[in-house]
């Protein structure tokens, strides 16, 4: 046991705890002035339902129990956490081998964060029309049913791992490092699903959806570049050299992705937007997350200029194939996911093909992509469908019109009125 390992871990867990917050300001300053107290608490119950299942039986699905098929764990073996934690003189502490690097309770905390930021991404391509009880029941049943199990296949040896049968299969080692595959494939590819059964916003393609707050969207941008050192130096899962080049890789490729957006607008528009800046950030930082510890500094900075020109105009696809993905979670979690999975094929050190390996590793990295596509689609199909048969999904048109705010929560995040007679009675 590490003391020093144990601390690292323990910040970042914090720090890709941060990320959930950074997402919701990321699209609360998205969304209009109407809704976006309700993006907001689409992450508060990404947050506290995700808590809760991962507490019962998130956490066994993906690491505590027994492999099933490959494909996830025995939900009884660590059901409430009892393979991981034991009372010791009435004091709660945790399980752990002789050689144990942390604390077991800390894997706990750092991978149930991931599962948090995961489905809070989803909200993004749902924003200002879904019904937040709805949206809670759905957290609980795609915990369940598809990260969990996404999270068990890619990190603990099952069906899409290192070590699992497509590995073997293809004769080369599959690789995602803190998320491409289980975090940004799986969540957009749920997006653009849920999208295409919910149907879209009262008048899209038809009237401007603008930015209510742009200072919030830089930053929950902001914010989540922060956070996402937690996310990617954190999973070497040690305080060591692979945790520091995670963190210079991660930056680089996300101010290579942010400039690659910016240019790319300029040329396109005449300019360089503050939205663009946020958006590109992101970008990086996706396509970055499955390679940040195979790929040299040329390479990484090469993924995050691809990631943000590609991303950019892969947002624009939306409006030609009319899916109303509100916040561009398709665009840039899915294109900037596959981008950064598929690109490990090429310049991952000693297996990309243009960096000193073969067409092995490019193939693997397809097909683990494709199969998280396939799997996450049915699985997310049935979990929508059979909520929209029980509960439904949509508020009223004339509550989306009027707001989700007042119509779901009550609350305006403006009190414009007031604001408009205090100024009218100091003018007169």
């Amino acid at each position: 046991m590490d003391s020093g390992n144990a601390a690292w871990m323990l910040t970042a867990a914090a720090l890709v705890f941060l990320m959930t917050p950074g997402v919701a300001f990321f699209y609360g300053g998205m969304v209009r002035a109407k809704a976006i107290l309700n993006m907001l608490m689409l992450s508060v119950a990404a947050l506290a339902v995700t808590s809760v299942v991962w507490t019962f039986w998130g956490w066994s699905i993906a690491y505590g129990g027994d492999s099933i098929a490959g494909i996830f764990g025995d939900p009884i073996k660590g059901f409430l956490l009892h393979d991981v934690m034991k009372p010791v003189d009435g004091v709660f502490t945790s399980v752990d081998g002789a050689d144990a690097p942390y604390p077991h309770s800390i894997d706990v905390a750092f991978q149930a964060t991931f599962a948090m930021i995961t489905v809070a991404l989803i909200t993004g391509a749902l924003a200002e029309r879904i019904r937040f009880s709805t949206w809670m029941i759905f957290v609980a049943l795609w915990i369940t049913l598809v990260y969990a199990p996404m999270a068990h296949m890619v990190w603990n040896g099952g069906l899409l791992s290192a070590d699992g049968a497509i590995s073997k299969l293809l004769g080369a080692s599959a690789h995602d490092f803190a998320g491409g595959t289980v975090v940004h494939i799986n969540a957009a590819t749920a997006a653009l699903v849920a999208v295409l059964i919910i149907g879209k916003r009262k008048g899209f393609g038809k009237e401007p959806f603008r930015p209510h707050h742009v200072p919030f969207v830089m930053l929950g941008a902001f914010l989540l570049w922060f956070g996402w050192f937690g996310f990617n130096a954190g999973s070497a899962f040690a305080a060591n050299g692979t945790a520091g080049y995670a963190w210079v890789s991660t930056t680089a490729a996300t101010a290579a992705a942010t400039l690659g957006w910016l240019f790319t607008e300029r040329i396109t528009t005449g300019h360089y937007t503050a939205m663009g800046a946020a958006s590109g950030m992101v970008a990086g930082l996706v396509a970055i997350t499955p390679a940040a510890d195979v790929v040299s500094p040329l390479w990484s900075m090469v993924i995050g200029l691809i990631a943000g020109i590609v991303t950019y105009f892969a947002c624009s696809l939306k409006y030609k194939f009319g899916y109303d993905d509100s916040l561009d979670v398709v665009g840039v979690h899915g294109v900037g996911g596959v981008t950064g999975t598929v690109l490990i094929g090429l310049f991952g050190e000693g297996t990309g093909l243009l960096a000193g390996g073969s067409w092995h590793q490019l193939a693997v990295q397809i097909v683990i992509a494709l199969v998280v596509i396939a799997y996450s689609g049915v699985l997310t199909a049935i979990i929508v469908f059979a909520l929209q048969k029980t509960m439904g999904w949509r508020v009223s048109e004339h509550q989306e019109i009027e707001g989700i705010d007042i119509a779901e929560h009550g609350e305006r995040a403006y009190d414009f009125t007031s604001t408009v007679n205090a100024v009218f009675k100091e003018v007169k």
